[in-house]
């Protein structure tokens, strides 16, 4: 009825409970990044299609896969380890799939993130994501954090995903985010010299909603004091705090991570002193 896709590396504490949770699918592709733990032993024992490509950039790796994992249907859920389809947010799906609105070519979700217990209803930065959709219809741009750029019309799903970045430890989330502010300050700088220009307007007039994103990116790019800029916006304007401490470190943990990218981008602008750029 509908396929699901799994991007993976080494997700071994992760990856079957999110399996069980798309069980239910006969299609369930597992997109391994030469995982070199049990990631693969434990798709294949679930059940799912293994595909493994080494991994070079996100925009990269998932239009590969995309363009070039034969799905068995063509409706396709992306879901990523650490993520979980509750049955209501399921039902919706296959509903879907089974009587496609002719009008819609994609679907954006809401996440649920949960920390230290909680639901993050208020410290997120945006909880909506494109993850059902016809392959053909979808690609992604950005080193990291990929842009998802739909060509068509993209709808709401009702029923949420729920998401647990937390699961493997505060250690393994700086871990992780050390390499993705490291890709954040190379996109900074392929922008600066490669995309289109930067336009104000279109940051809070575009109608497309990733292109709109894009440009406020970049505006965000151009703000001193980032790192206390993002959590004032994550904590105060869209009221993180009542989120309680969970609310606060998250905030807190954002502002570390915009911290990391701003060092990096200087790092590379000594390293590259010809191009200028605000980091």
């Amino acid at each position: 009825m509908l396929s699901i896709l799994v991007l993976t590396k080494n997700e071994q504490h992760d990856l079957p409970g999110c399996l069980r949770s798309v069980s239910w699918s006969d299609d369930v592709v597992v997109y391994d990044s030469c995982s070199t733990d049990r990631t693969k032993e434990i798709a294949s024992s679930s059940g799912a299609r293994v595909v493994e490509r080494p991994f070079d950039s996100w925009s990269v790796h998932q239009n590969w896969g995309l363009r070039n994992i034969a799905f068995l249907y063509p409706w396709v859920f992306y879901i990523d380890a650490d993520e979980r389809l509750d049955l209501a947010a399921v039902a919706e799906l296959q509903a879907i799939a089974r009587n496609p609105d002719p009008r819609f070519v994609a679907y954006r979700i809401r996440r649920r993130d949960y920390f230290l217990g909680r639901q993050l209803k208020y410290v997120q930065s945006s909880p909506w994501y494109i993850r059902f959709f016809r392959p053909e219809f979808v690609h992604y741009e950005r080193l990291v954090n990929p842009v998802t750029l739909v060509d068509g019309s993209v709808g709401d799903l009702q029923y949420p995903l729920d998401h647990y970045p937390f699961s493997k430890g505060i250690s393994h989330w700086f871990a992780r985010h050390n390499s993705y502010s490291s890709l954040e300050a190379q996109q900074i700088l392929q922008n600066r010299v490669s995309q289109e220009p930067f336009s104000l307007r279109a940051a809070f007039m575009e109608r497309d909603f990733n292109l709109r994103r894009f440009h406020q990116k970049e505006l965000f790019y151009r703000l001193p004091a980032r790192p206390l800029i993002k959590f004032l916006l994550l904590y105060v304007l869209k009221c993180g705090f009542l989120d309680g401490r969970p609310g606060f470190t998250y905030a807190l943990l954002q502002s570390i991570y915009e911290a990391m990218i701003v060092l990096k981008v200087q790092e590379l602008e000594k390293q590259q002193p010809f191009v200028s750029f605000v980091g």
